[in-house]
């Protein structure tokens, strides 16, 4: 049991929460008289070196921190009583209910007010994972995310001017914290809770985007009221049915921030909050290409496309043109003849029509025949999160599947073909091979250069996140 006064300073009010070998207390400033939060660890038979570890990372992680919004460092020492021996963090005391809390007192939030809570908790991150180096927390969730009551000044003045102020928005508890210069080089302790915790987690690595998981997760249970941890998954992802009208944008940037795929997530709390206030505009949609390049990529965090323009030889341009001229020429005097015969007259006015009607035609046949019935067949690879289809496109239409369709999950292999070579090709080139299960996906690429090899092989591993092997 720990004293009621400890370091003859601090008066201690009540319990806030109790775990194993740790205790979190209200305690009394006797010399400030404010109240502040006291974490407690003591030495006791549920001790472990990594709870040490974790408690003193939290202290020096708050003690080189300064935001509004984050608990500030006060104090830091050892105590002993007859009974036990540990180590105490003051911090200021903060009086807000969490989020856990409100939901559970019934409160329900509207898009418009969990948006503004993503913000600031955004804004948070942002000045977080702008230290050096980077601060992850590793632990987002609902109970360390605390809402303030709304002020009557401030209530008063947003009623003033319709713009609904929520209140203060706070994020506490830095007992999981890590920096990224923590993690290099040492055994990273697994932390977090289970539900708001990113797949990565589980494996004892944290990054930034870590804790965008963490608040996506946090924001779902606000919309739904239920844990994420108890609504159902599909490929580790959170399938969400909100209980509150809510706009396809913000679903469908919730998506993106709980994406179980670190390669498919928003990266960044700068990133993700222009993606919340301009949706459309942070999403990439086409890959910017080499000039004159024959491979056209189109990708977005739900699929990739990849569109690979078939090879025209000089000599087969050269003999479009020569057909072309000669049709158009042709074209031309059969319709000065049409005219001239159907007409009897051989005048300046009947050389002008038929010049008018042979120019319509070959016009016609230029349109019609050079751009439509000789256009180019090209190869299209398209993976969205169900299916892979390998196709043949005519005119940015499918004329016909190469391959039938395969699940997406069914995707295992990444690997280049070395082809030898050949008398149209005397030199060795490689092809892309995309096996799902037994089926296999192969995209001709002879007529490529190695660059645009590369790239469509760069692209397709790292959004399926497979290596490239030959």
């Amino acid at each position: 049991m720990v004293e009621r006064v400890l370091k003859e300073r601090y008066a201690i009010q009540q319990c806030l929460g109790k775990n194993a070998g740790r205790q979190t207390l209200l305690a009394r400033d006797l010399q400030t008289q404010e109240l502040v939060v006291i974490k407690i660890l003591t030495f006791s038979a549920d001790f472990q070196w990594n709870d040490l570890k974790l408690f003193e990372r939290e202290a020096e992680t708050l003690q080189s921190l300064s935001h509004p919004a984050i608990p500030r460092y006060l104090d830091y020492f050892e105590f002993q009583t007859p009974k036990t021996k540990g180590l105490a963090l003051v911090q200021s005391y903060i009086e807000a209910k969490s989020l856990a809390e409100w939901v559970e007192s019934g409160r329900n939030f509207n898009e418009k007010e969990i948006n503004q809570i993503a913000k600031k908790l955004l804004e948070i991150l942002i000045y977080l994972q702008h230290q050096n180096p980077p601060v992850i927390h590793r632990d987002i969730k609902p109970s360390n995310i605390l809402l303030a009551e709304r002020s009557p000044l401030k209530q008063k003045h947003s009623a003033l001017n319709k713009g609904g102020w929520l209140g203060e928005v706070y994020l506490v508890d830095f007992g999981s914290v890590q920096t990224l210069a923590a993690r290099e080089g040492s055994t990273v302790t697994v932390v977090g809770t289970y539900g708001y915790m990113p797949p990565e987690q589980f494996g004892g690595r944290a990054v930034p985007a870590s804790d965008l998981y963490g608040l996506g997760a946090t924001l779902i249970y606000l919309v739904t009221g239920v844990h994420p941890a108890e609504l159902p998954q599909e490929d580790l992802r959170i399938n969400f049915e909100p209980k509150i009208a809510i706009s396809l944008d913000f679903v469908e940037w919730l998506q993106w921030m709980t994406e179980p795929d670190l390669n498919s997530r928003l990266t960044t709390a700068d990133r993700a909050l222009k993606a919340l206030e301009k949706p459309r505009e942070a999403i990439p949609l086409v890959v910017q290409k080499p000039a004159r390049s024959r491979v056209k990529i189109t990708k977005s965090r739900k699929s990739l496309e990849i569109i690979i323009s078939p090879y025209r030889s000089l000599l087969s341009v050269i003999n479009d043109i020569l057909v072309s001229a000669f049709l158009f020429f042709f074209a031309l005097n059969a319709g000065v003849v049409f005219i001239r015969a159907t007409f009897i007259i051989d005048d300046w006015f009947s050389r002008l029509l038929g010049v008018s009607f042979g120019f319509i035609c070959g016009l016609v046949y230029l349109i019609f025949f050079q751009t439509i019935i000789l256009a180019p067949i090209s190869t299209r690879v398209r993976i969205d999160r169900q299916q892979i289809y390998l196709t043949s496109n005519w005119l940015g239409f499918v004329r016909y599947n190469l391959r039938s369709p395969s699940p997406r999950m069914a995707i295992c292999k990444l690997r280049f073909i070395v082809n030898k070579p050949t008398a149209s090709r005397p030199q060795p080139h490689r092809d892309i091979q995309i096996w799902a299960g037994t089926q296999e996906y192969k995209l001709i690429t002879s007529h490529l250069t190695d660059g645009e090899i590369n790239r469509i092989a760069g692209e397709l591993s790292q959004w399926l996140d497979l290596p490239i092997s030959e």
